[in-house]
């Protein structure tokens, strides 16, 4: 039963990502970018659970890599056609699609570097933090002026590829007792992307606000463990200082 847990949150990612992808098509572009969150939720989530439940595996990582150049590559750019380029027609589509391209071949180059180069870090942007940024930006469309957006859209694509080093949080410890701390806010964004479709509202900034909340939880409880060198260390500096105090007596 455990294997399943980390896919189904795989699957979770995709199937958010499907629905951006409709509700873009419906014209509804605030929504969108709420499940293209919701995905961005998942996607943080099923990696940790598969390594806390020790069950990683080849079969996850790609089916981690196909979902997300659905929900942060072909969905962003999706948004981004029918926004920033809607008035170009045909060419906004095919410009806007040069920016999962760029995210595939990410992919592909995360999938074949070795695991322990990516637990310390990526190289170059991934596609997650560019697909976020770029739905953040949709978000705001009507104050975004369309030369900054042009500028930030493209450099994203480019980061994406370059060889840039981005610090990777995989080896921060994930206790299995505190996990539970993530299963509500799991579920209060998936309760605000629904009644957000519901009632054609886009809760946008508290999905944003539960994300930081994530993050907090995430800093406080998940910290890196500590060598055991260092604890010697520490046991050697304290049974010194008794032995020093016995002596003075």
């Amino acid at each position: 039963m455990k294997k399943f847990i980390p896919n189904a949150l795989t699957f979770g990612n995709l199937f958010s990502g499907f629905l951006a992808i409709g509700l873009v098509v419906n014209g509804d572009t605030k929504n969108a970018v709420t499940f293209i969150f919701i995905a961005l939720l998942f996607d943080a989530l099923d990696g940790r659970a598969a390594r806390v439940l020790g069950v990683t595996n080849n079969i996850g990582k790609e089916l981690d890599s196909l979902a997300d150049i659905v929900s942060f590559g072909v969905a962003p750019a999706i948004l981004v056609a029918f926004t920033f380029y809607e008035g170009l027609g045909i060419y906004g589509l095919m410009l806007s699609g040069i920016f999962p391209l760029f995210g595939c071949y990410r992919l592909a180059r995360f999938n074949v570097t070795p695991t322990s180069e990516t637990l310390k870090h990526f190289t170059g942007v991934p596609i997650t933090l560019a697909g976020g940024i770029v739905a953040l930006m949709v978000f705001f469309s009507d104050s975004l002026n369309i030369v900054v957006f042009n500028i930030i859209y493209w450099g994203l694509a480019y980061l994406m590829v370059s060889k840039v080093k981005i610090p990777s949080f995989k080896k921060v410890a994930m206790p299995k007792k505190r996990t539970i701390f993530m299963v509500p806010f799991m579920g209060y964004i998936l309760y605000l992307g629904v009644m957000s479709y519901i009632h054609n509202k886009p809760n946008m900034l508290y999905v944003i606000i539960a994300l930081c909340l994530i993050a907090l939880v995430d800093a406080y409880f998940f910290k890196p463990k500590r060598s055991k060198n260092v604890k010697n260390i520490k046991v050697i500096r304290k049974n010194f200082k008794i032995k020093r105090l016995i002596r003075k007596k």
